[in-house]
């Protein structure tokens, strides 16, 4: 081998890798032994290497067995690194030296051998190519910046690996599958493609932004707590440390720590958790609070943190999964250490997509669900009830009197024990007692009497409850006028998403009386005033409801349906498409519908049918569905049909119709059907068989029958459609023959699902930008189709820059979601055809982190087939191992569809049964 490259000049990439060995090494004494062997002959007749003793020694003995044509591809291209290094036999002795070093100390390592062994493996099959990339390959800045990563990686493993040992001689290892190699058959094949830019212009745009790092930004300061600490707040020093030894202590365990806080309402775990935040500032670089009460409030939390860290551009519409994703990875790859706070977490369900992984940080999690502890954090503790001692003193420190007289220990004491000893109550109540000036042996029997009046109209027997409403009784019930009024409709919103523009605004969509002061800046003040004089504004809005009597509820809640109605655009009396512009309002509403609609549930306000809420359900559930936001768009359209008042209604069909849409989309095709044949019979009852709104249902059968395979079935509704729709000049006539035109590809006729795809009115001029200038998402699925049409006539470089352009498109405008999953598969689709397989490796790994970040139901099938693509990919490389795993994680996801959706099992081996886990055209 060295005669065979004898001509080879010194490389410069090598030379800059080598001077980083000595640093990496750490050891002068390890670098002159290492120096000592000069060839792997000297390496295997070492008698000191593996010496094999019982279990662990044949497991040794095995893997140098088995490294011994390791060692010979080694050894070859040890001979390249001499040459290169022009060096002789000190490169020779480097790499030598550098492997009998690793294997005398991994040898008693246990397992780790193994995993050396493996690492060993993949190198020695990688490096003979990088001499021929730098010969074969134009060298710009971005392959020799990648190469000498690959170069430095090679050199400084020897160096790290020598000096993991010495550190950690019981240390599990953590391999990182080299992922420089990765890198540079990804670089190399986009060096090939700069060559053509013309051609190549789009995928290469793509694949600079994915490769794109985000800078670390400076390391202080970055702190999202939302909330103030009571400064009220007393005792719990026995939590604290708990919490700061969980997640603190031990300093040299690098793997994600986490603590639970759990216990009943009003124990004080939120007011624990902002202490400890607050108090920690100095201990942590970074500390983010999520609300965790449920999907839509952590999106806006995650939304908030990544606004924080520069993640997002500010006023650019970012997707929940986006964000969620984006700063889920700077927790995974960032060198400060953060402390994440999950708040209010009492359903453990939701957190499953947000909880971070593989990452050295921190948790600490508040819930009233017991199980915290058990399946998610890692350790916790039950915050109790202050016993009457520590509660007394906490009672009597709010009130600034002495702790030390006994009558004043004694009342104390009662007041504890009547509250329970809940540091939520005793905080209220002393700060009831001290805005009155009520004398403490005045309150008990006041407390009494206002406690019966809550019996008499309340029916909830927990203690907690009870006690919390007779505290906030007692503030409320001296309250009146616009502050009232006010404050009832505060109860029905979420208080931490309310903005004063919702309630200066909202009226005038309203139109109601009652609301009439919110529009006078001067009166709205003064109702605000009288609230936080009292200390009012976050108060339980449970307790505020309770006090309601059901007329004033629905009054309020009516009002309230009708100021959020506003914000969401009618998609049900009209044949319209995406509603893009009012994406915005919609999302700044999400919070107060989720709690509108919980509110209803708890408080049965209107346990049957209403109109006007379900018909606010269903806007909003229509604005979900365009954001492909389809598990929540599908709880909300499930409740509108519940209360639709009126079943003959076109919004109710529009219901029945979305919720067949939803279905269509996360690939079931059966369900919609069934579900567009309903929404066709109400809508033909209603209207005349020629209306235009028929068209849309025809359309639909057409979808549902396209993926079901009833090809001709679909092409009759579809031709009905263009017909309707040409006879009443309807502007929605490109739907359709986008839809034939896909439907003609399908059915293998490329070149007139061309010709069809023309005549869509906004696409006459054929040109990139006509596609994408409107910003609707529809027509990005446009140009995916054009895509997929130039590839089945044999044009794959037209193909690759249109999918790229339409992907680009669907993460600036959508988020990471099921069409961004859907293009990324296709775009890797098309490289792994043209010979780019390590950066259709790339994409296939982004589309299982994307998909993996949603909801089962919609992300399952994308991973699934991603991983069998991956499988074949990997496969075609000889690389046998990784596809194995891979076509094994593909199966073992088929079961879990079936385990979560009843679908029948496709077979394992096909990969036409993959493809069909997914639909055939995501719009």
């Amino acid at each position: 081998m060295t005669r065979a490259y004898s001509d080879a000049k010194l490389s410069p990439l090598w030379e800059k890798a080598l001077e980083n060995y000595r640093e990496e090494l750490a050891a002068d004494d390890d670098f002159r032994s290492i120096l000592e062997t000069g060839s792997l002959d000297e390496l295997l007749n070492d008698p000191k290497i593996l010496q094999p003793f019982g279990p662990r020694g044949r497991k040794s003995l095995d893997s140098m067995y088995r490294l011994k044509p390791t060692f010979k591809l080694v050894n070859d291209f040890s001979a390249v690194l001499a040459v290169s290094f022009g060096a002789g036999t000190v490169a020779t002795a480097l790499v030598w030296g550098s492997i009998r070093m690793i294997l005398t100390l991994a040898s008693s390592a246990g397992s780790l051998i193994q995993e050396v062994s493996d690492m060993l493996e993949e190198l020695s099959l990688t490096l003979p190519r990088l001499k021929s990339y730098e010969k074969a390959v134009p060298m710009d800045k971005d392959l020799e910046a990648s190469l000498l990563s690959v170069y430095t990686e090679v050199i400084c493993f020897y160096a790290r690996a020598i000096h993991f040992f010495r550190s950690h001689k019981h240390s599990i290892l953590l391999r990182n599958s080299w992922s420089e190699l990765t890198t540079i058959e990804s670089e190399v094949e986009l060096t090939r493609m700069r060559q053509d830019n013309l051609k190549y212009h789009e995928i290469l745009d793509l694949m600079t932004n994915f490769h794109t790092q985000r800078p670390e930004t400076a390391t202080k300061g970055r702190h999202h707590i939302p909330f103030s600490e009571s400064p009220r707040f007393w005792g719990r020093e026995d939590v604290l440390s708990r919490i700061d030894g969980a997640l603190t202590g031990n300093a040299s365990n690098l793997s994600l720590r986490s603590f639970a806080l759990y216990g009943m309402g009003g124990v004080g775990k939120t007011q624990i958790a902002l202490k400890y935040a607050n108090a920690s500032r100095h201990k942590f670089d970074s500390i983010f609070w999520i609300s965790s009460d449920n999907p839509i409030t952590i999106g806006q939390s995650f939304r908030e943190i990544a606004k924080s860290l520069g993640l997002i551009e500010p006023g650019v519409e970012s997707d929940d999964n986006a964000v969620t994703l984006e700063v889920k990875s700077w927790l995974s790859s960032t060198n400060s250490r953060w402390l994440l706070v999950l708040d209010n977490a009492d359903d453990l369900s939701v957190l499953k997509q947000v909880w971070p992984s593989s990452a050295a940080g921190a948790i600490l999690l508040t819930s009233r669900d017991p199980a915290a502890v058990f399946s998610l954090a890692s350790d916790g503790i039950q915050v109790a009830p202050f016993d009457t001692t520590t509660g007394s003193a906490a009672l009597l420190n709010i009130l600034g009197l002495d702790p030390d007289t006994q009558s004043n220990q004694e009342k104390a004491a009662a007041i504890t024990s009547a509250l329970g000893g809940l540091p939520l109550a005793l905080n209220q109540i002393g700060g009831f007692i001290a805005q009155r000036k009520i004398p403490l042996h005045d309150f008990l029997p006041l407390y009494n009497r206002n406690s019966e009046s809550v019996d008499s109209r309340s029916t909830v027997n927990m203690n907690y409850n009870h006690t919390l409403a007779t505290v906030w009784e007692m503030s409320l019930s001296r309250l009146s006028g616009d502050a009232k009024t006010l404050l009832m409709f505060l109860s029905f919103l979420d208080p931490d998403y309310i903005n004063e523009s919702l309630l200066k605004e909202g009226p005038a969509q309203a139109e109601d009386s009652s609301l009439r002061f919110a529009k006078d800046e001067i009166d709205f003040l003064d109702a605000e005033e009288a609230l936080l004089q009292g200390a009012l504004i976050d108060k339980s809005s449970e307790t505020v409801i309770r006090r309601m009597s059901l007329d004033e509820r629905r009054d309020v809640f009516s009002v309230l349906v009708d100021v959020l109605k506003a914000n969401f655009p009618d998609t049900y009396s009209a044949d319209v498409g995406h509603q893009v512009a009012s994406w915005t309002r919609c999302e700044a509403s999400l919070p107060h519908l989720e709690n509108l609609t919980k509110q209803n549930d708890r408080f049965s306000i209107f346990p049957e049918g209403n109109q006007a809420f379900a018909e606010l359900l269903l806007r909003c559930s229509w604005y979900l569905y365009e954001r492909e936001n389809y598990s929540i768009a599908r709880k909300y359209v499930e409740i509108a049909l519940a209360k639709f008042s009126d079943e003959s209604s076109l919004a109710y069909a529009s219901a029945v119709d979305l919720q067949g849409l939803i279905d269509l989309d996360i690939c079931h095709p059966q369900t919609a059907l069934a579900a567009f044949e309903k929404a066709y019979k109400l809508r033909s009852a209603a209207l005349s068989s020629e209306d235009v709104f028929l068209a849309a249902n025809l359309v639909n059968f057409s979808l549902a029958l396209t993926e079901l395979g009833d090809l001709d079935g679909a092409r009759d509704y579809l031709q009905k459609s263009i017909d309707v729709r040409l006879k009443n000049s309807s502007d929605r006539i490109g739907n359709s023959y986008s839809n034939m035109s896909s439907l003609l590809l399908r059915m293998g006729k490329a070149d007139e699902a061309k010709e069809m795809l023309k005549r869509c009115p906004s696409l006459r001029k054929f040109t990139d930008e006509t596609f994408l200038k409107t910003g609707n998402p529809r027509f990005s699925g446009d140009m995916v189709l054009l895509s997929r049409i130039r590839m089945a006539q044999g044009r794959q470089d037209e193909a690759l820059n249109l999918v790229s352009k339409a992907l680009a498109f669907r993460r600036q405008c959508l988020g990471e979601r099921l069409k961004v999953c859907d293009s990324l598969y296709q775009v890797a689709d098309i490289l792994e055809k043209g010979d780019n397989p390590a950066l259709s490796c790339q994409l296939l790994d982004e589309c299982i982190k994307i998909a993996e970040g949603l909801p089962p139901i919609e992300g399952l099938r994308h991973v699934a087939r991603a991983y069998y693509k991956l499988s074949c990919v990997v496969g075609a490389l000889g690389k046998d191992k990784d596809s194995t795993e891979h076509l094994e994680k593909a199966a073992d996801l088929k079961d879990d569809i079936l385990k979560l959706e009843g679908d029948e099992v496709l077979g394992k081996d096909a990969l036409s049964d993959f493809e069909e886990l997914v639909p055939w055209m995501l719009w």
